[in-house]
């Protein structure tokens, strides 16, 4: 029986080799970010994959296409991205505890993405792609910020 033969399920592909984010931090805040984007996107990627495999035609939140819209904008590339419960999130600092001064970006299964103030429940906005989530989110950043930085 061949992978694509009615009855069979197709095999989830093998987890993503991952940027190794302790090597990364040796060499600075940047590396640190940079690997942390690539590393967030790879993971998601192979989330979305897998619940395509497993769970077909079922509506699956539009992180990964968040994760690319958030990660081409250089301000916000610049940030030390994390996920919480589907939630894009935006760190000054490289690790915990977190600085979060951005708001954050909740994908919808209805295709939409709830924009929220930082670290609140209270929602600025709705958008009905993932651009037009992130330039909501960078019409709200605050003045002055700057990179992430390392935080001991």
């Amino acid at each position: 029986m061949s992978p694509d033969s009615p009855g069979q399920t197709p095999s989830i592909p093998p987890r993503p080799q991952l940027p190794d984010l302790a090597a990364t931090r040796e060499l600075g805040p940047a590396a640190t970010v940079e690997a942390r984007w690539q590393q967030l996107l790879l993971v998601w990627q192979w989330h979305h994959v897998r619940h395509e495999i497993l769970k077909p035609g079922t509506a699956y939140p539009g992180i990964v296409s968040l994760i690319e819209a958030a990660g081409a904008d250089p301000r916000l590339r610049q940030l030390y991205p994390f996920t919480s419960h589907y939630n894009l999130n935006f760190s000054s600092f490289t690790s915990h505890p977190w600085s979060i001064q951005v708001p954050s970006i909740d994908p919808l299964h209805d295709g939409r993405f709830r924009v929220r103030r930082p670290r609140s429940s209270e929602v600025i906005g709705f958008a009905n792609t993932a651009d037009a989530a992130v330039s909501l989110v960078v019409g709200n950043l605050p003045a002055g910020l700057g990179p992430a930085v390392a935080h001991d």
